[in-house]
């Protein structure tokens, strides 16, 4: 029997059946509960918030490896780590931006290099580069030329020593490294908590290392059903959802965000989510009837059966445009005449107010 899972990197064990690691016979290669993933969608066992990240950062510390820092564009905000530098002390990292084909075409790579750099300098993190990979999902020529540029890089920055790929969950580290490889051993799934330990990826007088997703409690990945997680996370490009309001107006995402927006006059909202995820839009003073009355029914996916669970945040404009972020699922950016913005969430799901990226 092998000692570790060749997807996930848990130790294997065949006496519990109901833990992680089990497998049935003692040939197996890949332990049951990433068989189950990998053939069928199933997650036996969530393991969303039960991955401790200390742990993760103390086994990186322990390799002499640069890391790649493997950021998801579209939920940029839930993908950053704080005091990253602080955490990983003398690596050097390299950002490498996925997802890029989610975004309009019109958001330049000018514009995306100006926003993460001006981004990171707010959240004082430094990088020694910064990478920008699209269509990893597909067999396409610009995931190949995407693949191609991070071989490069890692060929460059790697100066003898080994490499992790690290980062939050469904940024696409095992992705990335499936098409490094050129195959599909590393488990992946839409769902936080896949890969459960370092996975070690012999090269060729070198070692790879996939590593467990971040923890980030403060997203509304944390805490989406497995079901619901299909409906949120987007696989295809951004439809963004327009709206002109000339009055005080509420939109809700889903059941799962609601923004309230009063206005001195004109003013525009956009909204860039999944396909999947519902926008409703209505009059202010009528939306805590309709959150009362359809939440869990038309506004769903939902956290929360009331409003009276849920956080709210406020803020003034902070720039002509400006990006109201919901962590783990998108954004609206609003810009005009508008007066105040307010936010409701789940408990504990972090809102943030930037400037735009779009």
């Amino acid at each position: 029997m092998a000692a570790y899972c060749k997807g996930c990197g848990v130790a294997l064990q065949n006496e519990r059946p109901k833990e992680i690691g089990y497998v049935p016979t003692l040939d197996a290669i890949y332990c049951q509960r990433c068989f189950k993933i990998r053939n069928y969608g199933d997650v036996l066992i969530s393991m969303q918030q039960g991955i401790e990240s200390n742990t993760t950062f103390q086994k990186i510390n322990e390799i002499d490896a640069v890391v790649f820092w493997i950021v998801d564009l579209f939920a940029f905000e839930s993908s950053l780590i704080p005091k990253l530098n602080q955490k990983l002390p003398g690596k050097d990292i390299i950002m490498v931006l996925t997802k890029r084909d989610l975004l309009p075409k019109t958001l330049t790579i000018e514009k995306i290099s100006a926003f993460v750099q001006e981004r990171l300098q707010e959240e004082q993190i430094v990088v020694k580069d910064i990478l920008l990979s699209s269509d990893l999902l597909k067999n396409s020529d610009e995931a190949k030329e995407s693949i191609d540029f991070i071989n490069q890089a890692i060929d460059y920055y790697r100066e003898d020593k080994d490499v992790v790929f690290m980062g939050v969950a469904n940024v696409g580290k095992s992705t990335i490294l499936n098409h490094l490889n050129q195959n599909k051993d590393l488990t992946t799934s839409c769902n936080p908590g896949t890969t459960l330990d370092l996975v070690p990826i012999k090269q060729d007088g070198y070692t790879i290392y996939d590593t467990p997703g971040i923890e980030n409690h403060h997203s509304i990945l944390t805490y989406l059903s497995p079901k619901d997680l299909k409906t949120v996370i987007p696989s295809k490009p951004i439809r963004p959802f327009v709206s002109q309001i000339y009055e005080d107006q509420s939109f809700a995402a889903a059941g799962l965000a609601r923004l309230d927006i009063k206005v001195k006059g004109k003013a525009s909202v956009v909204a860039y989510f999944s396909r999947s995820i519902s926008v409703h839009r209505g009059k202010l003073e009528k939306a805590d009837a309709l959150w009362q009355n359809h939440l869990n029914e038309m506004l769903s996916p939902c956290l929360d059966t009331s409003l009276l669970t849920m956080h709210t945040y406020h803020s003034k404009m902070i720039d002509k445009k400006m990006d109201v972020v919901i962590h783990g699922i998108g954004w609206f950016c609003i810009s005009g005449e508008i007066e105040e913005v307010s936010v409701k969430v789940h408990k504990g799901i972090y809102v943030t107010f930037r400037k735009a990226m779009i």
